[in-house]
């Protein structure tokens, strides 16, 4: 492989994932919280509203 492809890539893939990791973890620990859902022993599951349509 070209060594200039080789840090192209290299490059690509850096920005790509330190894009992705934060909205997956965002995403992963923000939807239970906005849903209503959470953990078990979760403050926010236990202050939650009754379920409603988003409408």
């Amino acid at each position: 492989m070209n060594t200039s492809l080789k840090n192209f890539l290299h490059q690509y893939l850096g920005v790509v994932l330190a894009t992705l990791i934060p909205v997956i973890l965002i995403a992963f620990m923000s939807m239970p919280v906005t849903l209503g859902g959470g953990h078990a022993d979760d403050f926010f599951a236990a202050n939650a509203p009754v379920a409603q349509h988003m409408t």
